[in-house]
């Protein structure tokens, strides 16, 4: 028993518990000349009361083996992405987006140098090395200004969409400062920031810039009692003239066909007020809608939201799943003469939406093969030139913008690139409330660190800066 107690792997508890003793012992030997010694006794007994606890407790196993100095291995494993984040990693590591990816928007929100020199890091002779055709005969730069695309021409209210526009996403995942600052962005670069599924906030109002009001399965903000979706409500919020168009989501590329739930916890006052959903209880966005089930009933409900929008552009938003499923959509468009104004696809590789594990790596189509399939197939139908087709799914720079453009999309949209912008720093703890950055957080003391105008105009600097690269690639091509 005792050559047990005396191993290396109880050490931290055996020692300061003979330490403390005979601490103990020299302070009532000699009271007067040995009082120092009272701080390294608490010291040691603390040690040892944590030893006695890390011996005593189930959850883990290597606490109890090596009580004390397995909280080391917790502190490591705790700082590890950090580690590896600001130490070891290098230009092309760092996952979901590598480190240059991040810099060059960094640079091109804060109007730092974009410019690289040395030649290219990539090894253009590696497999899936993508690059642009260039032209011998370059043609004049487009301003930023005019790198738009009308949708819905034959609506009562047309809207032109810049060519980058802020992805979905809620005020709920985001705060307020980060819905704020994307918002005040958007109004100053005129572009559209969409609102994601939470609703429309006081904080996307607040500013003026262009909405695009998303609706998911939990109608929030268009929701009656029971759940189901309120015609009237929805008539109301949409009568705002800061929404430009509305979209239903089907499903998103982080987690598609997995619906979601907001714990009872998190539904404050205002939460519950933006939402339409009661204080206090668990709030669900189902997998699935509750108002339609066949894909004729899908374009009902568009043209149902156009009619009650005044005629503002109505589309859907979705990761493609099963192929044979958009083609019935597409079948229903031309059995009923019903179309959508625009069809968002959401590539697989999105992510602001925590998800299992499972889904976020393994569930869904990439947004090449889905963007590729929806173009093909309204091209193949004869309905490519009335309906717009906007694309997301790690969209940060001008390249990336021209690879979906190339393949048939007519916009993009990015949120992780704005969420850059903004200032996030790639934690991966938006699930967690404890964002660093106060990004995606609700704690009001952590997202004081975004000063709106100074990100807002970070935002602006983003799109535009982009969007000038990418016209000089345009130009490029010829």
């Amino acid at each position: 028993m005792l050559a047990t107690i005396f191993t290396f792997r109880y050490a931290l508890v055996t020692w300061p518990a003979i330490l403390a003793l005979a601490s103990l012992a020299l302070m009532v030997a000699f009271p007067g000349q040995t009082w120092w010694l009272l701080p390294f006794a608490a010291l040691c007994l603390a040690l040892v009361a944590l030893g006695l606890h890390d011996l005593t407790q189930t959850r883990h196993a290597v606490l109890r083996n090596y009580p004390v100095a397995a909280h080391l291995r917790f502190l490591l494993e705790s700082i590890r992405p950090e580690m590896r984040q600001y130490f070891f990693e290098g230009d092309k590591d760092g996952a979901p987006f590598p480190r240059d990816k991040r810099a060059i928007v960094y640079q091109r929100a804060k109007r730092d140098l974009d410019k690289r020199p040395f030649g290219t890091m990539y090894d253009v002779y590696e497999e899936q090395y993508e690059w642009l055709h260039h032209s011998i005969a370059p043609q004049p730069t487009l301003p930023t200004e005019a790198m738009r695309t009308l949708v819905g021409a034959g609506t009562k209210q047309p809207y032109s969409a810049s060519l980058l526009n802020i992805s979905a996403m809620s005020y709920g995942a985001l705060s307020a400062n980060a819905i704020r600052a994307l918002n005040k962005g958007a109004q100053a670069g005129g572009f559209f920031h969409d609102t994601g599924e939470g609703g429309v906030s006081p904080y996307h109002r607040e500013h003026g810039g262009d909405l695009v009001w998303e609706i998911g399965s939990g109608y929030f903000g268009a929701r009656a009692v029971d759940g189901s979706f309120d015609p009237a409500k929805f008539a109301d919020t949409a009568a705002d003239p800061q929404i430009k168009m509305v979209e239903l989501k089907l499903s998103q590329g982080a987690k598609p066909g997995h619906g979601g739930v907001l714990p009872a916890a998190k539904v404050t006052q205002e939460i519950a007020l933006i939402r339409g959903v009661p204080m206090g209880q668990d709030c669900n966005s189902p997998a699935h809608h509750s108002c339609f089930s066949t894909p004729t009933g899908l374009l009902e409900h568009i043209a149902l939201m156009r009619d009650l929008s005044g005629g503002k552009p109505a589309g859907f938003k979705l990761c493609i799943g099963h192929p044979w499923e958009f083609m019935a959509i597409c079948k229903a468009m031309l059995a009923t003469g019903i179309t959508p104004d625009f069809i968002v696809v959401d590539g697989k590789e999105g992510g602001t939406g925590a998800a299992p594990l499972e889904f976020m790596d393994h569930v869904g189509m990439p947004l090449r093969d889905g963007l590729s399939l929806v173009h093909n197939a309204l091209v193949g139908i004869g309905l490519r030139d009335r309906i717009r087709i906007g694309a997301s799914g790690k969209i940060t720079s001008a390249f990336d913008m021209a690879r979906v453009l190339a393949l048939g999309a007519d916009w993009c949209n990015s949120a992780r690139g704005f969420m850059f912008a903004v200032g996030c720093i790639q934690a991966q703890s938006c699930h967690t409330g404890a964002c660093p950055t106060g990004v995606a957080t609700q704690d009001p003391l952590r997202q004081r660190a975004i000063v709106v105008p100074d990100k807002a105009e970070r935002v602006a600097s983003f799109q535009r800066n982009t969007l000038h690269a990418l016209a000089e690639l345009v130009a490029a091509a010829g």
